[in-house]
């Protein structure tokens, strides 16, 4: 049998252990303290067409085209574990003055003006219509399509009633939904155990050392293994706040915003709110600061103002893994070692699409909705260390 080690034990690193076991592979996971990152902390925001912007085609389109595959992702991590990770079915944006209002039409624009090239290209894009088709089946989308539509003052406040009225305006995307990251990681351990994958709470040194055929680098943030990856971590402070009986009831969808030039997301959960997230280049960093709470709570209330009667559950740091480009790194980096981090604030939305591309890597072949995140973008040499190549 073939054998196959993934380090790192997040949201990506577990997909794909549990994937490539049930395609036949004998998996070894490692990971000291699996699921414990970035990927703990998370909001779960499926949301790669409201962050579009024109010029970003690339990552919108990988974005697209994971978000298509994660009804199936989910119905079939569902099968095995019971676990429903869907929490809201769609994103509201909000803008609180002229200029934000102006930047969501901007956005509507070229985002609906690319999904309809994207429905035109070919058989990927089919693909991923069908599988637009069965996220409305599976409950994560109950709109028809994907398009954007912008939402006048009225259309906001009859949409979600709770938001402050002084907010002017709202694009409203249909098709993204967003997930539970704690029950996910949850769901995808026992799923990997289901799978045989043989985990090990150990920290590894050297990639040279590990016995097996194929080795699957998904460590997030963390270059140390391969020094010359062009990583890097991204600090992101993140709130979970717990609905009191006197408080109103948290949105129904996901609201992002963007007030005095900082961007705030809402996500439900069933007993309240993720509320995040700030975003600083601060290391390896992941203590939580006064500021950062602060900012997070003035924000909000600006958006939600009901959030003011929530009680405060839980402020946690994560290490977001940035690239340059804001796409992560899939591909072969020598003959035995295979990439997969670095999906910055889009870790749990590249799931899907990363554990398809790396399972193709792994039958000698490629994703091509996932060409784009090819490391041979960069000059990544393999590495040396006094000891010899890793």
């Amino acid at each position: 049998m073939r054998t196959l080690a993934v380090v790192g034990g997040g949201v990506i690193g577990l997909s794909v252990a549990w994937r490539a076991a049930e395609s036949g592979w004998r998996v070894t996971l490692y990971d000291p303290a699996v699921g414990s990152g970035a990927s703990w902390v998370a909001g779960g925001m499926l949301a790669p067409l409201s962050e579009g912007w024109p010029g970003e085609a690339a990552p919108l389109e990988f974005g697209a085209a994971s978000l298509a595959r994660w009804p199936d992702f989910a119905a079939r991590l569902h099968s095995v574990t019971g676990t429903e990770v869907f929490t809201a079915a769609e994103t509201l944006t909000v803008a609180l003055d002229a200029a934000d209002a102006a930047d969501l039409r901007t956005i509507a624009d070229w985002v609906n003006a690319k999904l309809a090239g994207l429905a035109e290209s070919g058989p990927a894009a089919a693909a991923d219509q069908r599988a637009d088709s069965d996220a409305t089946a599976a409950g994560a989308n109950p709109s028809a399509g994907r398009a954007l539509r912008l939402l006048d003052r009225a259309g906001v406040r009859a949409a979600e009633p709770g938001l402050d009225r002084r907010v002017r305006a709202g694009l409203l995307s249909p098709a993204e939904p967003a997930v539970d990251n704690r029950a996910l990681v949850t769901a995808l351990r026992e799923a990997c155990a289901v799978a045989g994958v043989e985990m090990r709470a150990e920290e590894v040194t050297a990639l040279r050392e590990l016995p097996q055929d194929r080795i699957v680098l998904a460590t997030g943030a963390s270059a140390r293994l391969w020094p010359d990856l062009p990583v890097r971590p991204v600090k992101g402070e993140i709130l979970r706040l717990r609905r009191r009986p006197s408080a109103p009831p948290p949105p129904t969808r996901v609201v992002r915003a963007r007030v005095h030039g900082r961007p705030i997301y809402l996500v439900p959960r069933p007993d309240g709110i993720v509320l995040g997230a700030t975003q600083y280049e601060a290391g390896f960093d992941t203590v939580v600061t006064v500021g950062g709470v602060r900012d997070l709570i003035i924000d909000a209330e600006a958006v939600f103002p009901g959030v003011g009667e929530y009680e405060f559950a839980e402020a946690t740091a994560g290490s977001r893994p940035g690239t340059p480009d804001n796409l992560p790194l899939i591909g072969y980096l020598d003959e035995r070692v295979i990439a997969a981090l670095g999906h910055g604030r889009n870790g749990i939305l590249g799931v899907p699409v990363t554990a398809d591309a790396v399972l193709a890597l792994l039958a000698d072949t490629e994703l091509p909705a996932a060409r784009a995140a090819s490391p041979t973008r960069f000059r990544v040499p393999e590495p040396h260390f006094a000891g010899g190549k890793q």
